[in-house]
């Protein structure tokens, strides 16, 4: 019952249409009253005290303690005030006659609050169902055949030899997994997993891997990169990369910053080595890590740009959506002095170009952003060059459109991810 109630969409289907529903006929109740002069300057009141409550929650959030890093869109603004207008109106209609007009007023509060949070959710498109919203992974743990042959070269004209055979699914398969911090000591929430066709089958071949990570808050979700690649399977004959969607945050989802860390605990650690050595042992991957990539959206971006750098011997390739510069981006002021205690060649020496020397990375990477995301577009565009400048080969899927949220994770994930089936052998390379 309860995994039945956290796995409801809040994206599409009923459940923020019938709320949407609600709160518009609470509003409707709330405001059906015989008009009088004083009736309308309550009202007036109630609307201007919930404007200034959002400018003042914006001028602190947003102005001041730079909470987010961005600007959170008109959208999102607009929802933000919305709420505070409701629930004025709300608190000015406490203890008016008749009765029912109170309890009226107080269900309201509530089912305002969580329209606006639909809202919001929404316009990022990111978090899919009430238990992607509240941060708690439904399990659903999934059976993998690993190889038992780990001396098996791994075949890089794939798309060449595999044979389909009979049976095959159409479709891979997503669930979760425990993936325990035996090495690094984090606790992390359950990972991802999907399994394209061709890892469904009685006898897998040895498929490449892919480990990536979520923004910053966010959810180990596979499923966004389980439909494209599902997409990209059924063009190659059920070959797609195996995926690990990692956890890079923890339990309270804070910016670990892509680090080890004595306050946030060995996120890096973690995922380059206790997520890796676990991917080996269960799934049907290569174990020539020529044919493996990292990739991120966000702060999993920056995680995966920085993993890649510092590890070219266990990653290839990176996939770098829409990600951060650098750790602690959205406020340097307070990481500088919190984790690096005002060293400030130390956390210099975090940022992932800085660590990048010519010649030492000898895969590919691939950044994606979009044109209306100015802020992450600018700097994707930094990091081209960058990277360029040190002779990786580095190409920018420059995106129209998508902002920050699902578009530009889809869109990264659908302009990037067919660039790497040459190089992953899935496809004949261009």
């Amino acid at each position: 019952m309860f995994d039945a109630l956290l796995s409801i969409d809040v994206l599409s289907g009923p459940a923020p249409i019938l709320v949407f529903a609600l709160a518009a006929a609470l509003l409707v109740v709330l405001l059906a009253r015989r008009p009088s002069l004083a009736l309308l300057r309550r009202f007036g009141l109630a609307g201007a005290i919930g404007l200034l409550g959002a400018v003042i929650a914006w001028l602190v959030c947003i102005r001041w303690l730079d909470l987010f890093g961005e600007s959170l869109g008109a959208g999102n603004y607009l929802w933000v005030a919305a709420v505070f207008c409701g629930v004025a109106l709300c608190v000015a209609s406490l203890g008016r006659t008749p009765r029912w007009r109170t309890i009226v007023a107080a269900v309201a509060v509530p089912v305002f609050l969580l329209a606006a949070t639909l809202g919001i959710n929404l316009n990022y498109g990111l978090d899919r169902t009430v238990g992607n919203v509240l941060a708690i992974t439904v399990p659903n743990p999934i059976k993998a055949k690993p190889l038992t042959d780990r001396s098996t070269a791994y075949d890089s004209a794939l798309w060449k030899h595999w044979k389909a055979p009979a049976g095959m699914p159409l479709k891979g398969r997503t669930g979760t997994a425990h993936i325990p911090g035996t090495i690094s000591g984090f606790q992390a929430r359950e990972a991802g997993v999907y399994l394209p066709p061709a890892a469904l089958v009685k006898h897998p071949p040895a498929l490449p891997l892919v480990v990536m990570m979520m923004g910053q808050p966010g959810n180990p979700d596979p499923e966004p990169i389980a439909a494209v690649l599902n997409g990209l399977a059924a063009q190659h004959h059920g070959l797609a990369p195996v995926v690990v969607v990692a956890d890079q945050l923890g339990p309270g989802m804070p910016d670990t910053l892509c680090l080890d860390t004595a306050r946030y605990g060995n996120a890096a650690t973690y995922i380059t080595q206790d997520v890796t050595d676990w991917a080996s042992r269960h799934l049907p991957i290569t174990h020539d890590h020529r044919f493996w990539s990292v990739a991120g959206y966000s702060n999993g971006g920056l995680c995966g740009l920085s993993f890649g750098i510092d590890h070219p011997d266990l990653f290839a390739n990176v996939l770098d959506i829409s990600g951060e510069e650098y750790p602690g981006a959205e406020h340097p002021a307070a990481t500088l002095a919190e984790i690096f205690h005002g060293d400030k060649a130390a956390y210099d020496r975090s940022k992932p170009l800085s660590r990048l020397v010519p010649g030492v990375f000898p895969g590919s990477i691939i950044f994606t952003a979009c044109r209306d995301d100015p802020w992450y577009h600018s700097i994707a565009q930094l990091e081209v060059r960058a990277t360029q400048r040190a002779g990786v080969s580095s190409t920018f899927v420059d995106l129209p459109t998508g902002g920050h949220g699902m578009g530009a994770l889809m869109g990264g994930l659908n302009g990037g991810l067919p660039l790497l089936f040459g190089t992953l052998g899935l496809q004949k390379p261009a």
